[in-house]
């Protein structure tokens, strides 16, 4: 299997993340800001295929209007030029101190109606641009004091909002579905929708659910110290992974935002394997971009960040490469028969059986022998294990 990334592996970076400067709380930036069109043009040179954006990464916050449009005329350049495409936008509703009690939860109604706007705004670019997924990350949507915010009416008016945002891409007829991506924390003291769960329980309760699905990321998961991988199995098995935030995290602590597999790398073994593959018995595989929302540390130069553009993807290629070994491994399948695990894909109940049915049935329960299951009956799930990590490890295959 080739590890040169092409157009057709789907990479895709936000000029949030090749553009980090180095900032974070403690210290200043340590690289010189990146324009959009060499960011584009190197992304290009690199083999990825798309580039995502905040509006306030392309423009200023409060630019004017002659400023934002000689921005967006540059990057339209830019992607004709090379061909790179803007599958996803987003909108910054965190930075500037108007937000600092979030967006579409704030407490101040003006502010709520400002972020309206700018969110309808940044949309007319997003469709403009050809992109059809748009990112909702309410980093500043929640509180520090449980006293400080009506966490039902905040939701109701989180639920008002994207409601009105389904209403106007449906009335302007754009291709555009929205993601929800969920964090517990950072910067924020508890974030609303913390979770891949939430944010799909939430989903359910939107007059148009079917325009709304989530955008997990690897170390908001993880921060909250979920696995990763099982989450994204439930939101294909829902239907609402509309879109992936790749990167890597190394335990419940701050937002690392690491190089994808540079974190917990037996995960991201099991995530990529079930984004290319689908479950081991024909589920859903992904199609949509691999994107990868990390940031380069603050102590590499402006060399260095492209030398992590390079890894993002070399990391996922080889990590396909390893998957694909593991799929084909006939030990790998004797142990998963052994496991049972395509057993679990066979329905619990007979065709057309009822509970009467199952009543009835004394070899399920009168006749059963469960004492066969003690010092017996084992699984070989670590066994399995094993076989997984030799073939992660390269031993294998």
């Amino acid at each position: 299997m080739a590890l040169i990334p092409t157009r057709e592996d789907k990479f895709s970076f936000g000029l949030w993340t090749i553009g980090y400067n180095g900032a974070d709380p403690f210290g200043g930036p340590t690289r010189a800001p990146l324009d959009v069109v060499e960011a584009v043009e190197k992304l290009s040179a690199a083999g990825a295929y798309g580039l995502t954006f905040h509006d306030d990464d392309l423009f200023p916050f409060e630019s004017t209007d002659s400023q934002r449009q000689n921005q967006i005329d540059r990057l339209k350049g830019a992607l004709a030029d090379t061909g790179i495409v803007v599958p996803m936008v987003t909108t910054n509703l965190f930075s500037a101190p108007v937000f600092k009690d979030g967006g579409f939860t704030s407490n101040d109604r003006a502010v709520r109606r400002f972020a309206m706007r700018k969110v309808l705004r940044n949309l007319d670019l997003a469709a403009e641009l050809g992109a059809e997924t748009f990112v909702m990350w309410g980093g500043r949507e929640g509180a520090e004091y449980d006293a400080a915010k009506d966490v039902q009416a905040a939701l109701e008016r989180y639920r008002e909002a994207v409601n009105m945002l389904g209403d106007y891409v449906t009335d302007k007829g754009y291709n555009i579905r929205f993601a929800i991506e969920p964090k517990p924390n950072e910067p924020r003291g508890d974030i609303l929708l913390p979770t891949l769960g939430h944010a799909l329980a939430f989903i359910e309760t939107l007059e148009r659910p079917e325009l709304v699905g989530i955008n997990p990321e690897v170390g908001h998961e993880q921060m909250a110290g979920l696995n990763f991988t099982a989450g994204i199995a439930q939101a294909l098995y829902q239907g609402k992974l509309f879109h992936i935030d790749l990167n890597g995290q190394r335990g419940i602590k701050y937002d690392q935002d690491l190089v994808f597999g540079h974190g917990d790398l037996q995960n991201a073994f099991s995530l990529v394997d079930l984004l290319e593959n689908g479950g081991p018995n024909g589920t859903p595989a992904y199609t949509g971009p691999r994107h990868f929302d990390y940031k380069p540390s603050r102590t590499e130069d402006s060399a260095g960040v492209w030398e992590t553009v390079d890894a993002n993807m070399r990391m996922y290629l080889l990590l396909k490469e390893r998957a694909a070994s593991f799929r084909a491994d006939p030990e790998v399948q004797a142990a998963l028969e052994a496991s049972r695990v395509p057993e679990l894909s066979m329905p619990t109940l007979n065709e057309g059986e009822s509970y009467d049915d199952l009543l009835a049935d004394r070899s399920a329960y009168e006749q059963f022998d469960s004492a066969a299951y003690y010092d017996g009956k084992g699984f070989g799930y670590e066994r399995l294990q094993q076989l997984a990590l030799e073939h992660l490890l390269g031993a294998r295959g």
